[in-house]
């Protein structure tokens, strides 16, 4: 009987049936990651729990395939331009520019945003990993396209699993403008201006300490807004100290009980807690998805004996704070000296 009322609730419930299935997925891929252990494994729960954050109905065929040739056709691009153009640094730099310019430009004529983080992200990382080895930056892009690939496959299937009550169609992609379109154009160079210096300062000096600064720098930048960038800066901040706190009972539960079965009970249980925070009425949902993302990540990076996971969580807070700040002096220095004449 209460297995019946339990459907029957589920049936007609959107949001719960989004909380159980984020709760459900973020645990079943943290065990099949941890279980196979694949490079780069811990990607596949992370990406997993981007996917599932979002209030998207299943995708369909077309969206599924389009958003597995995005994850290689970034991944490609990124990994030739720096394994052709690495040991030709001025070349190097000068085309990274333009290449950050037309992914800006993409994204602000109505591109995909899965092709433009593949890229972004290819396209900052692996010339760092180049510049230590090209084998590095090879197996690299090959255990993020898996990870990738798996995440968007095992979300694809889970829709089939738990369903929809009411199945809304998926909606198409944003349509491409391909003429010029000149505020796009303003907004794109606004962003490169304040993602290139510390990418081709990272990148030129092999600063590896660096690396999530850089990677976050660019991505507020999205929007080369100062409260844009502002906002999305503290959101993530707020989402960062939110994971983190979550994380650390998680962590210090599973020093207290060192178990397998017990560690996949507990992302369930913290899942479920995120999912029911991300799919509510609540106005502070927006950090529960992030902050999943943060517990995984630093969880991840401290399972080890010899981890020290405050060092681990106060160096991302730093990290962060520190894109923050530099977004925050660049957007006001272009604003002052040259966007504000212009306009």
């Amino acid at each position: 009987m209460f297995t019946s009322s339990a459907f029957l609730t589920l049936k007609h419930n959107p949001a719960m049936v989004r909380q159980l299935r984020f709760a459900v997925g973020v645990a079943a891929s943290a065990t099949l990651a941890y279980t196979f252990n694949w490079p780069l494994a811990f990607l596949f729960p992370i990406f997993t729990t981007l996917l599932l954050s979002m209030p998207l109905p299943q995708m369909t065929p077309i969206a599924l395939v389009n958003a597995l040739f995005n994850t290689v056709k970034g991944f490609c691009f990124g990994l030739l331009f720096s394994v052709l153009l690495i040991k030709f640094p001025i070349i190097f730099l000068l085309l990274l520019f333009i290449s950050l310019f037309y992914i800006y430009y993409y994204l602000n004529r109505g591109g995909s945003f899965w092709l433009t983080l593949m890229l972004m992200l290819s396209m900052l990382i692996l010339p760092m990993l180049s510049t230590m080895s090209e084998g590095l930056a090879i197996g690299f892009s090959l255990g993020f396209v898996a990870s990738a690939w798996a995440a968007i496959l095992f979300v694809f299937s889970i829709h089939y699993v738990l369903p929809d009550p009411n199945k809304a169609p998926f909606p198409p992609p944003a349509k491409l403008n391909n003429s010029y379109v000149p505020i796009a154009a303003k907004l794109a160079l606004k962003s490169t201006l304040v993602a290139f210096p510390i990418a081709a300062f990272c990148i030129s000096f092999a600063r590896t300490d660096l690396l999530l600064t850089m990677v976050f720098a660019a991505m507020f930048t999205m929007k080369p807004e100062l409260s844009a960038g502002k906002e999305a800066g503290r959101n993530s901040l707020i989402s960062t100290i939110l994971g983190g706190v979550v994380a650390l009972v998680f962590y210090w539960a599973l020093v207290a009980t060192p178990l397998f079965v017990f560690f996949i009970l507990l992302m369930f249980g913290i899942a479920l807690f995120m999912g029911m925070n991300i799919f509510s009425a609540n106005p502070r949902g927006q950090y529960y998805g992030s902050a999943m993302t943060c517990i995984i990540v630093l969880i991840n990076g401290n399972m080890g004996a010899d981890s020290d996971f405050m060092s681990a969580l106060v160096s991302r807070i730093l990290f962060i704070s520190l894109a923050i700040l530099y977004i925050v002096v660049a957007l006001r220095v272009l604003d002052t000296f040259w966007f504000k004449q212009k306009a």
